[in-house]
């Protein structure tokens, strides 16, 4: 194989593009902008109107290729980071140009690449690790063999406090329940760790064991069923629901609901609707600018928690589009949707009721463009926001904010 590829850009998802010699783009893992790449003998998948392709050789470095600290994103072809490869600043135009391109090529939006803010912190950053447990391995799978996962040693992006009970839960893996499929870390925000074993065999019965082996009272065990609810086995019920969604970036993601609440403007008095409000974060700024907030979220858990913890707001513990149409109207609406986007008919009841200012906190650039396309029928995007949540990885927060036109 001859072929000589020149990267011009990161897609979504951080493989490098380029172009082969028949015009065709060709999507190119590990690769960074600017660099010329001789593909791996055999590794070229040509598709209808794309192709796919390994790195044989690096014939030109670009200048804003750097070395990967993490031996996993190396040897093992870690896939939880995509661009570990990339020098930070390209980390971030790579990622507003992802934004941009998802805004103007599906939204159809007039729109340049938004400004991004830079992460407070580019490794060690997040609060949650999830692994897979396959055969005898506890790990992460490889990005070119998903069915496969590796031991995992170390994960740089991970919070040092919960690598180090990763050290400790290695040696004593046969605590853990049979037939175990996934384990997830986690720490919160009172400073405890939960251990999350999710398993096909029967109920954790050595949690208790572990939480002593391990020496620290500030441990709470789990244990999930697959396709189950979890429950504390071990460890101090605490109420937080760490199996609720959370952003894996605080830091972060304090920053991106303090801008995405400002943009609201006065909303003293207003009634504001939270949608897909998890645990409350949202609610909880809301209520501190003098809004009447009633936020929505499928999870009891979250629910439950969120209503602990701020009973000024009302919390409703429901799918958005089912309870909608019996809320009182808002003046201002936030939400904040799973990567899938706003289901069809939250979008009909936005459009055929518009509010004053409508922000929309999306961890997918591309559903959040179909969802703006859809909301501009009344509606105008007046600024755009991306936020750097997940150094290291293709991952972005974006904020939209939209007026009734």
């Amino acid at each position: 194989m001859t072929d000589l590829v020149t990267i011009t850009g990161i897609a979504v998802g951080g493989d490098g593009v380029g172009k082969l010699a028949d015009g065709r783009v060709v999507f190119i893992p590990r690769t960074a902008p600017g660099d010329q790449v001789r593909l791996r003998d055999n590794s070229l998948e040509r598709h209808r109107n794309f192709a796919r392709a390994e790195v044989g050789a690096i014939v030109r470095a670009s200048p804003g290729r750097v070395a990967p600290p993490c031996p996993h994103y190396v040897n093992d072809h870690c896939g939880g980071c995509q661009l570990q490869h990339v020098a930070y600043e390209g980390q971030l135009s790579a990622k507003r140009a992802i934004v941009g391109d998802a805004l103007r090529r599906i939204g159809k939006l007039k729109i340049e690449d938004p400004e991004i803010v830079e992460a407070l912190d580019e490794w060690r950053y997040r609060s949650k690790i999830s692994m897979e447990a396959k055969a005898l391995a506890v790990g992460l799978p490889p990005y070119d063999r998903p069915n496969f996962v590796f031991p995992l040693a170390d994960c740089h992006i991970t919070d040092f406090k919960l690598m180090a009970l990763w050290r400790e839960l290695r040696s004593r893996l046969s605590l853990l329940p049979d037939r175990l499929t996934r384990l997830t870390l986690q720490l919160d925000r009172e400073g405890r760790s939960h251990v999350i074993a999710e398993s096909a065999g029967d109920p954790w019965l050595d949690a208790d064991k572990l939480r002593r082996a391990l020496q620290s009272e500030d441990i709470v065990c789990w244990w999930q069923p697959v396709d189950g609810a979890a429950r504390v086995v071990a460890g101090p019920e605490t109420g937080f629901p760490a199996t609720a969604f959370e952003h894996v970036n605080p830091g972060m993601g304090i920053l991106t609901r303090q801008w995405a609440v400002e943009q609201l403007g006065d909303v003293r008095a207003q009634t504001v609707w939270d949608l897909y409000g998890g645990i409350g974060d949202t609610a909880a700024l809301l209520v501190e600018r003098g809004a009447s907030v009633i936020s929505v979220d499928v999870d009891e858990k979250a629910v439950t928690w969120a209503r602990s913890r701020l009973p000024a707001a009302r919390f409703i513990a429901a799918r958005a589009e089912d309870v909608l149409p019996s809320l009182p109207a808002p003046y201002a609406v936030v939400v904040n949707p799973p990567r899938a986007g706003l289901p069809w008919d939250v979008t009909l009841r936005l459009t055929g009721e518009p509010v004053a200012k409508l922000v929309y906190i999306s961890c997918d650039p591309a559903t959040l463009a179909r969802d703006l396309q859809r909301l501009h029928v009344n509606y105008q995007v007046i600024a755009v926001r991306a936020f750097d949540l997940f150094p290291q990885t293709a991952h972005v927060e974006t904020v939209a904010v939209l007026e009734a036109a």
